[in-house]
């Protein structure tokens, strides 16, 4: 059985054919051998077949250099290793006091619009704003690197070409649309907004939440929710249903018995540490015990992540789409425990 997972992805000629050749050794060893200005004119070529204007080509890819900090950042990204380290550390950094009080506080300060997106989307405000909060701190802090310089090195670079040259032709069709180019500031690997959206889905997903015909994923606060909760409801977030609940069990339960007999193509090795899906009721009858409510009819995965003895939780399928946004096990958990702790 297969479960299939979404990856949370012109300038006139003359202008590239004159830009100055950059002199980064450091990056230049990165890269392919085809030259910065002369893969900009194919980024060009390749944004013109798709319909970007060509005032919008210009505007965005004239005078790009690489980024020499974004080809650190992506080349300095960890392994995979065959220990992960333990759950419980993560998630005491990243479910403290204040940014529990402060998802609270935000919780509260827009209780006024929360009922009509969660009817709308049949997602739970808590799970949103535990999104937003570990995206960008409730939008404290949502990246100062220019968008289009951080999307064309990475692609340049050569790594993952095709899924960011995908990315900034999409930044370049979202200016076209009208979103001002002087916004577009993120994270080094080309998120953006509140939610810290790719601009491909940004294109797909964002969403006007507060009607006022515009959407604002970087200042307004209702656009961000809603088009979080888009995102989830189209990954397939089940109403009513909680991600996952805390779990007792018995002494001496042996996790290996029940390994997982599901193939992902994508976040293998996140969903590897999980064990096979079963109905809550036979769970039960194993002597595991959910801690709060979760019907005996709900398929459920035990997750232990750091053994024996240690917290353990019944998942349910809307802990994929956590998932689907973030393919991680520390990001996936600490987001649901966050969201039950503001919904307290």
């Amino acid at each position: 059985m297969k479960f299939r997972f979404r990856s949370l992805r012109s300038v006139p000629l003359a202008l590239v054919a004159t830009a100055t050749l950059v002199s980064l050794p450091s990056v230049t060893a990165c890269a392919q051998a085809e030259s910065f200005p002369a893969y900009m004119e194919t980024v060009a070529r390749h944004a013109r077949s798709e319909g970007v204007s060509e005032a919008t080509i210009s505007r965005t890819l004239s005078g790009l250099t690489p980024n020499q900090r974004v080809i650190e950042l992506d080349t300095a990204q960890p392994g995979r290793s065959n220990t992960p380290p333990p759950m419980s550390g993560y998630l005491s950094r990243h479910l403290s006091s204040s940014i529990i009080s402060r998802g609270r506080a935000k919780y509260q300060g827009l209780a006024s619009i929360l009922p009509g997106i969660e009817r709308r989307y049949g997602v739970p405000a808590s799970v949103l704003f535990a999104i937003w909060g570990h995206e960008t701190n409730y939008g404290g802090y949502t990246g100062n690197f220019d968008t289009a310089r951080s999307l064309a090195t990475l692609a340049w670079e050569g790594r993952r070409r095709e899924l960011f040259e995908g990315e900034l032709i999409a930044l370049m069709k979202m200016i076209d649309r009208g979103v001002p180019a002087s916004t577009l500031k993120g994270s080094w690997a080309g998120a953006i907004g509140n939610p810290q959206f790719l601009p491909s889905v940004y294109l797909r997903l964002a969403t006007d939440g507060d009607g006022n015909g515009t959407i604002d994923i970087f200042n307004s606060s209702a656009d961000t929710l809603a088009s979080i909760a888009r995102y989830f409801q189209d990954a397939g977030w089940r109403p009513g249903r909680p991600w996952g609940v805390r779990a007792s069990v018995p002494s001496g339960f042996s996790l290996d018995r029940y390994d997982t007999k599901l193939e992902a193509p994508t976040c293998d090795r996140v969903h590897a540490r999980h064990s096979q899906w079963m109905p809550v009721s036979q769970w039960k009858a194993l002597g595991v015990q959910p801690q709060s409510a979760l019907g005996d009819e709900v398929l459920a995965s035990l997750f232990q992540p750091d053994g024996p003895g240690t917290p353990a939780y019944l998942l349910t399928g809307n802990y994929r789409v956590i998932l689907q946004y973030n393919c991680s096990n520390y990001y996936a958990l600490s987001v649901g425990l966050l969201a039950d702790e503001i919904a307290r």
